[in-house]
């Protein structure tokens, strides 16, 4: 059996966690809204046509917020044709997608939505194909009480109270060419800064999210963090990270490395980051939004899902409704790690998506919502994450993978709760064939109670829950924990996911 070996010290800390870090997002995007958390025929469904089991799973889920309505869809989007009557709403082609937007769904009602699943709504504007007039008229219709002509709208529309938005993104992976109006970093940044300008000239406090690279991969990663925010500095508060994971073939050991590469992206956006500020000689600091992040079997979509007839324009098409596996739920857990070990400059996350769309919730039209195995590291960690990240001193046994060189067998993460005295300690075991006995010294914090284990774990690391088998996978009582003379020892399955709770 593989032993490592981890130290918590409660005065060591990193930071705060904001309740933030446990965000979603909601795009126009296949069956996310339509059959997703909208269906006004389910038999579940409420007087505005929400699916009610979708919300309760939402709510159980622990999304603070929800980024909306996109993502790639932003850029073509019209917000007007979402709002007032619905009989008089224009159908579009959605041309990221390529599919139809019916617009039955709009700002309104997912403001409305999000009341329902105790979420906050961070707003997506339109810079690829719109810009700063558009941005400055959603602002008015969504924040402003009366007396304007967008504002007025919104209470002719049957909604009299603002929907107060504090957070707002500034467009959308501009960087990349598949985006609709995509620009060069130095065009980009002076549209973000004119529009951030202008917006705070209605309310000085937004929140505002400026478009870093699409993905560390990007030929102009870097050197777009530095130019954007040259030009958005004094006029933003967040810059964000976008990355997602799959395995390369049968390369599952750097697969379960995944979060690695996601620390290092990090790190790197901070440097840049932080490269600005100094050269500005600012006070102020720039945290990130990692407002899309997930495991996405994006070769999948390119080979098999993606609409290639241009005569087609389907309404809600199945796009992107990966199955999640053990495998998966587990590098899900680790990216959750890696997001919380940063939680000093990481003050936001998003993960995508939702529902149905590379989600930890799944639906059948006309039938039931099920929760995928990514759905317990999210709903655990935002329920069990609290107060502070703490520093660790992790000694792991290393293994070698292809992408990443050597890394630790095993990862961790804890947060501890300094006025009620909880500790939790979420963990990985990256080893595809050995258990190993975690040794946890717990000194520091004094007297040890109460300490339990759950562990998402099986024998087929590519099980998964599927309509027909919706409950195969869930995390089991670890009975492995045992407390004593200052520490806790834990055995972690091989290819696991385990939180492990203290008092």
């Amino acid at each position: 059996m593989i032993r490592a070996h981890l130290t918590i010290d409660p005065h060591f800390t990193i930071g705060p966690i904001n309740r933030r870090l446990f965000g979603s997002f909601v795009e126009h995007l296949g069956r996310c809204v339509y059959d997703g958390i909208y269906e006004p025929g389910h038999e579940s469904a409420d007087e505005e046509g929400f699916r009610t089991d979708v919300i309760e799973l939402v709510r159980e889920l622990g999304v603070t917020t929800i980024r909306y309505p996109g993502g790639n869809f932003v850029s073509g989007y019209r917000w007007e044709d979402g709002v007032g009557p619905r009989e008089a709403r224009p159908r579009r082609l959605d041309l990221a997608w390529h599919s139809t937007e019916t617009n039955e769904i709009g700002l309104d009602e997912f403001a409305s939505w999000s009341k329902k699943v105790d979420s906050e709504l961070m707003y997506a504007v339109n810079l690829g194909t719109r810009g700063i007039l558009e941005a400055l008229d959603v602002l008015e219709y969504a924040n402003l009480r009366s007396g304007t002509h967008w504002s007025d709208r919104r209470v002719e529309n049957g909604h009299a109270e603002p929907h107060d938005i504090r957070m707002w993104c500034l467009g959308n992976e501009m960087d990349g060419p598949w985006q609709l109006g995509h620009s060069t970093a130095e065009e980009y940044a002076q549209l973000a800064a004119k529009t951030a300008s202008a917006m705070r000239q209605i309310d000085p406090d937004l929140e505002l999210v400026v478009c870093g690279s699409s993905s560390a991969q990007m030929p102009t990663f870097g050197d777009w963090e530095r130019v954007v925010l040259s030009h958005t500095y004094d006029h933003v508060d967040y810059i964000s990270c976008h990355a997602y994971y799959e395995p390369k073939g049968e390369d599952y050991g750097s697969f379960l490395a995944s979060g690695v590469n996601m620390d290092r992206f990090i790190d790197a956006v901070v440097a840049t980051a932080d490269h600005v500020k100094a050269l500005r000689h600012s006070d102020k600091t720039i945290d990130i939004s990692f407002d899309e992040w997930n495991v996405w079997y994006q070769s999948r979509f390119n080979e098999v899902d993606k609409i290639t007839d241009v005569a087609q324009w389907p309404v809600a098409p199945r796009l992107l409704e990966d199955s999640y596996s053990v495998l998966d739920a587990v590098v899900f857990g680790s990216l959750m790690i890696s997001l919380i070990r940063h939680a000093d400059r990481v003050t936001a996350a998003s993960l995508a998506q939702l529902v149905n769309v590379i989600a930890p919730i799944m639906t059948e039209p006309g039938g039931p919502a099920w929760r995928q195995t990514t759905f317990y590291p999210f709903s655990l960690t935002s329920r069990l994450a609290r107060d502070v990240a703490l520093e660790l001193k992790l000694d792991s046994p290393t293994y070698s993978t292809q992408l990443y060189g050597d890394v630790p067998i095993v990862d961790a993460v804890a947060t501890h709760d300094e006025s009620g005295g909880g500790t939790t300690v979420f963990i990985v075991n990256r080893s595809l064939a050995d258990e190993v006995s975690l040794e946890v010294d717990v000194v520091a914090l004094g007297r040890v109670s109460n300490a339990t284990a759950v562990s998402l774990f099986d024998d087929d690391i590519h099980a998964a829950n599927t309509l027909d088998d919706p409950e195969r996978v869930a995390p089991r009582t670890n009975s492995s924990v045992h407390a004593d003379d200052g520490k806790i020892t834990v055995t972690l399955p091989p290819v696991s996911w385990t939180v492990l709770t203290f008092d």
